[in-house]
């Protein structure tokens, strides 16, 4: 144990720096994908493939849309900067490393408070996962304006609609158990 409380011990640290750089990666490629969506113009008519005036999505689906569109892009932020401070801390911790060489791969093991980098983890974590179901859900709203509504029945909608709320949700369950695996580990 160490002084605040945590349990102190040697890691992997280039491994642990190699998994931060993916979630920032992966975010930052969510967020490209949020910022293009921002940047298409819902309310525009020539951007609807609805023949049937009563199947075209209101103003309420284009604000959901766009209020979609922020939240994920704040919790894909949110999750890169805990994940670049988990960075910095363990560079600033580098200072008291050792190198290990292992056939032809180099590790540096230093000293890290293991409680502090778990908890990091899974904040991040959390922030990935309600980013991806934010920008789910903004998907779902971009289908109905292209599609129609849900309410009118198009098979075109339901058929972009269905394998996304059954895949992402799928998805985001696996990447849950194996972080809060690594997590117990």
């Amino acid at each position: 144990m160490n002084a605040d409380g945590g349990e102190t011990s040697r890691f992997g640290t280039t491994i642990h720096i190699t998994a931060l750089d993916g979630i920032v990666n992966v975010n930052s490629l969510f967020t490209l994908a949020v910022f293009i969506g921002l940047a298409w113009q819902p309310t525009d008519p020539s951007n609807s493939l609805v023949s049937d005036p009563k199947c075209v999505a209101g103003p309420k689906i284009a604000e959901d849309l766009i209020c979609f569109h922020v939240y994920s892009f704040s919790s894909f932020l949110f999750s890169s900067l805990v994940a670049l401070s988990l960075k910095q801390a363990i560079r600033i911790a580098k200072t008291s490393c050792e190198t290990r060489r292992l056939m032809i791969f180099t590790f540096d093991m230093c000293h890290i408070n293991k409680t502090a980098l778990r908890t990091g983890y899974l904040i991040s974590a959390v922030g990935s996962v309600c980013g991806c179901g934010f920008l789910m859900m903004a998907l779902v709203n971009v289908a109905q304006i292209k599609l129609g509504t849900l309410s009118c029945g198009s098979s075109h909608t339901y058929g972009a609609v269905v394998p996304l709320l059954t895949f992402v949700p799928l998805g985001l369950l696996t990447y849950v158990f194996f972080v809060l695996f690594a997590f117990t580990r």
